[in-house]
């Protein structure tokens, strides 16, 4: 492939390594990215030559920064197929990594924000580098935390993923390990030495073993004990009191964080990473593609883009604009079957 083209594909030996190649645009994935991603990985899987495969984002500022959310706004105000069509082949890519029958190592630095997340901790190995910042914003523009949000948040440390969700809350490599997001920490100055390891055809967990370090103390493991207190409640309200009742700065700094959400947002997110606990990853993906396509037929995803991302006021207009006006039949509305439209895996 050219060097222009948007996600490269290079076997190093034994190992199949993909570089997505956006770096202007903290390589956001686009519908291309995805279906190219998949079709090369299928190939690879049915190579008994490529022992692993591994994954790295172009340029110093992002692994990946998400979805081209620009795109996927513009294709839904223009009701364009486009929105809808990314979203299947994204989820669908998701859950092939989740599945892979060889390693998948992802190698992350910087950004790895909404979709990002989605080609990276869904993969067998995460490796964080110094510079990792993860996390899933998506209620602060009217969506939810998708690409399998419903599957990884509700299987981090007690209620850790109900924070994340809810919050968006962006965690830093010592973090990102504490929650389970990432598997290693392997400075970034040796990551062409692992790549040389995988090429030859080592075991990852064998090469990894030789060059990850350990990371200090955590804000999370600080945290943890009033996390897990106020965040496992029955309902975003009931969080919401709970954080009002602790009286301290951070409780009180997370709870105005959450009411600056979408409402809408925040209760169906509630309700996937809930149910999300009891479901299998290929459960929770035709979910995600069922609360996907509503959101893509409502209001608070074009506000919330238009407010963070277009004209950055920072001031959105949610409809409803409280989280009582949001009702249970609203809620179960965005889980409702689609029929003949649901997602294929």
């Amino acid at each position: 492939m050219t060097e222009e083209a948007e996600v490269l594909f290079e076997r190093r030996g034994a190992l199949g390594l993909i570089t997505l190649n956006r770096p202007k645009a903290l390589n956001a994935l686009t519908q291309g990215m995805c279906v190219a991603m998949k079709a090369q990985l299928d190939e690879w899987a049915k190579d008994d030559a490529f022992k692993s495969v591994a994954i790295r984002g172009n340029g110093d500022r992002a692994f990946c920064a998400g979805g081209d959310i620009r795109a996927l706004y513009e294709s839904g105000k223009a009701k364009t197929p486009y929105a809808l069509q990314f979203y299947r082949d994204e989820y669908i890519l998701n859950a092939t990594i989740k599945r892979y029958p060889k390693p998948y190592i992802a190698l992350i630095h910087g950004i790895d924000m909404g979709g990002g997340v989605g080609v990276s901790v869904n993969g067998s190995h995460r490796i964080a580098g110094e510079s990792m910042v993860f996390a899933m914003p998506e209620t602060g523009i009217g969506l939810f935390p998708d690409v399998g949000g419903s599957y990884f948040l509700p299987r981090c440390p007690g209620q850790l993923g109900m924070f994340l969700g809810l919050t968006g809350a962006r965690l830093k490599t010592t973090d990102s390990l504490y929650a389970g997001i990432a598997t290693d920490f392997v400075p970034m100055a040796h990551w062409e030495m692992l790549l040389t390891a995988l090429a030859d055809g080592t075991a990852p967990d064998t090469a990894i073993a030789g060059l990850k370090d350990s990371v200090p103390g955590t804000f999370l493991a600080e945290h943890r004990d009033a996390i897990d207190r106020t965040f496992g409640q029955g309902s975003v309200e009931d969080i919401l009191a709970a954080l009002d009742a602790e009286h301290t700065d951070w409780a009180q700094d997370t709870a105005n964080t959450i009411r600056a959400k979408s409402p809408t947002s925040l209760k169906i997110a509630f309700r996937q990473i809930r149910e999300g606990k009891s479901l299998s990853f290929d459960e929770c993906m035709k979910m995600e593609y069922r609360m996907v396509n509503r959101i893509v037929a409502g209001h608070d995803f074009y506000e919330g883009v238009r407010a963070v991302i277009i004209d950055k006021d920072n001031a959105p207009k949610w409809q409803p604009a409280a989280l009582s006006g949001v009702s249970d039949a609203d809620v179960g509305a965005y889980f409702a079957p689609l029929g003949e439209k649901e997602l294929k895996l």
